[in-house]
C-alpha cells in the first residue's frame, strides 16, 4: 500500500510555468511505477505522463511532449511534474497515482491521490 498526496496546482497565465509534487507514504515511490493523469471539466480522464519503476522510460503524451518533465526523487520519496509554456487546454484536475508497472490507462493505476486544480487563464 502506499499513500500520494498532490501539492503545487494553482491558478496561472498562459505561458507559465508550474511544478506539481507527489508525496508518497507507507511504500517509497521507487517500489512503483508512478504516473500523472488529469481530467478536465466534461473529460475523460488521461494520462498526461508516466514513468517507469526503474526510471528508465518516461512516456509524454503527445500535447504536453516539450512542454512537461516527469521525474522521480527517491530520497524524499516525491513525483514531480514540472509543467512549462502552459495553456488554457491544460486546464484540470491533476493526479498521482502507482503502478506496480507504467501503463496508459487510469485502471491499470490501483494507488492513487485526490488531485490538485490547474488553472490556466489565457
Amino acid at each position: 500500500q502506499v499513500q500520494l498526496v498532490e501539492s503545487g496546482g494553482g491558478l496561472v497565465q498562459a505561458g507559465d510555468s508550474l511544478r506539481l509534487s507527489c508525496a508518497a507514504s507507507g511504500r517509497t515511490v521507487s517500489s512503483y511505477a508512478m504516473g500523472w493523469f488529469r481530467q478536465g471539466p466534461g473529460m475523460e480522464r488521461e494520462l498526461v505522463a508516466a514513468i517507469s519503476r526503474s526510471g528508465y522510460t518516461k512516456y509524454y503524451e503527445d500535447s504536453v511532449k516539450g512542454r512537461f518533465t516527469i521525474s522521480r526523487d527517491n530520497a524524499k520519496n516525491t513525483l514531480s511534474l514540472q509543467m512549462n509554456s502552459l495553456k488554457p487546454e491544460d486546464t484540470a484536475v491533476y493526479y498521482c497515482a502507482a503502478s506496480s508497472a507504467l501503463g496508459y490507462k487510469g485502471y491499470e493505476y490501483p494507488y492513487w491521490g485526490q488531485g490538485t486544480q490547474v488553472t490556466v487563464s489565457s
